[in-house]
């Protein structure tokens, strides 16, 4: 998913990212804001996962997300 979908489907996706890295406080978010880079920096941070990890795991979820849109659309 690309950044530009992400900032303007956050409000929607703020829910389900929250459920997925819930060690993210409500300040990270507010920092993110939207954000696919700062969101990856937040979980390496957070979970101290490298850098290749982290950003893995946030286009595993953006592609799962996709798929369930793709889902609902069919």
């Amino acid at each position: 998913m690309d950044s530009n979908v992400i900032k303007g489907k956050w409000k929607q996706m703020i829910g389900g990212l929250k459920q997925k890295w819930a060690d993210l406080t409500d300040d990270d978010w507010k920092h993110i804001e939207g954000d696919r880079d700062k969101l990856i920096g937040k979980i390496q941070e957070r979970y101290g996962y490298a850098k290749e990890r982290a950003h893995h795991e946030v286009d595993e979820y953006f592609k799962e997300q996709e798929r369930k849109q793709e889902r609902k659309i069919s």
